[in-house]
């Protein structure tokens, strides 16, 4: 690969490749923090994933034997996969460091909380990426201000306008 010349600006890097967003999570959570976390994919599922074709709107993630682990996170099977395809909605190990892992794991004894992916994306590295969050289930009246303060705004965007 040749080198830019002053002439020729150098290629930036590209920014993360969203594959799939968990649009429905900050209406029906409460958001904490969030944490980027690794996913251990096989080859298939990549490739499934590269083709923009995913669901985490029903996805959770809980922690079994020390380690935090993604379930029913829908990755469709490859067609051309053959016989070494994938199980669409196996579990996946989310790779964390320790410090992270034991953090979530204190957080999710609390009453309440669960761990909702956000986001799945390929990173600049091109590697696959999930963003989870420690959320808070939101109460049906929460979600009615939610709602209500949403329609004010946008109305008010309206009539500011209009003058």
């Amino acid at each position: 690969m040749k080198r830019p010349t002053p002439s020729q600006p150098a290629k930036s890097k590209k920014e993360k490749i969203s594959v799939a967003v968990n649009r429905r999570a900050r209406f029906e959570y409460e958001i904490g923090e969030v944490m980027e976390a690794g996913i251990v994919l096989q080859g298939t599922e990549v490739k499934s994933l590269r083709t923009g074709r995913c669901t985490i709107a029903d996805g959770y993630a809980s922690h079994k034997e020390g380690e935090i682990w993604l379930w029913n996170a829908d990755i469709p099977v490859f067609k051309h996969g053959n016989r070494y395809n994938h199980e669409p909605k196996r579990g996946r190990k989310l790779l964390l460091n320790a410090r992270q892992i034991k953090k979530l794991i204190g957080e999710l004894k609390v009453r309440g909380t669960t761990l909702i992916p956000l986001e799945l994306y390929f990173n600049k590295r091109g590697f696959a990426k999930v963003a989870i969050a420690v959320a808070r289930g939101k109460t049906q009246y929460e979600k009615r201000d939610v709602i209500k303060t949403r329609d004010w705004k946008r109305e008010q965007g309206r009539l500011l306008k209009k003058d």
